[in-house]
């Protein structure tokens, strides 16, 4: 196993913003007041995580599943062949797409916080900011892999990448088997958030 582990930059700015804490603090008034249902905002935040941010994490792997031309430039620049299709977020911090091989398997850890790549991948899941995920990510990566249903056989390298507030990863996966008659939108369908973390892979339809 390797792992990037280059944490030299300060997290400082991963503490919530004022403008966050104001948010909060009004979702909770609003909440407190009956005038919001506790629910309804979690369905929202659902949504979000696993479905309206990772979907353009998809359309970048779909893109570099499809043509050649553009996964070489997303290896060699990856910010640049992101910019391209329009996913770039105010913070602007570099990426990096890793890519998953028959022999190498990526994962992606942020063990000092929770920095992500929020335009491809929208908001983070809990398990990517808790305490134990962050750990046993670097220590144990493939007991954690296990845990989320992905067992790999020993001939594969798994390297754990570690991301910072300047640098963030995507992971590349492999492109399933039987799906060469799909076009770009349903490959992008096939692309789970966590495929693109590294905790699961991509299965054929």
């Amino acid at each position: 196993m390797t792992h990037d582990h280059d944490h030299h930059h300060d997290h400082g700015q991963d503490i919530p913003s004022a403008t966050a804490l104001r948010v909060k603090a009004l979702e909770s008034l609003l909440v407190e007041k009956g005038l919001v249902d506790p629910a309804a905002l979690d369905a929202i935040v659902d949504a979000y995580e696993t479905k309206v941010g990772p979907r353009n994490g998809a359309r970048v792997v779909a893109r570099a599943w499809s043509d050649p031309a553009y996964k070489a430039r997303l290896l060699e620049d990856a910010t640049a062949a992101i910019s391209e299709i329009g996913f770039v977020g105010s913070e602007r911090p570099h990426m990096i797409v890793l890519e998953n091989t028959p022999e190498v398997h990526n994962l992606v850890v942020c063990t000092l916080c929770s920095c992500y790549p929020w335009p491809v991948l929208g908001l983070p899941p809990v398990w990517y900011k808790s305490t134990a995920y962050r750990s046993r990510a670097v220590i144990d990566p493939r007991g954690v892999l296990n845990e989320f249903g992905l067992t790999l056989d020993d001939a594969f390298s798994v390297r754990v990448w570690d991301s910072t507030a300047e640098l963030r990863y995507l992971v590349l996966p492999e492109r399933p088997p039987g799906t060469d008659h799909l076009d770009e939108d349903a490959l992008a369908d096939l692309v789970s958030r966590d495929s693109m973390i590294g905790v699961a892979k991509v299965a054929a339809p």
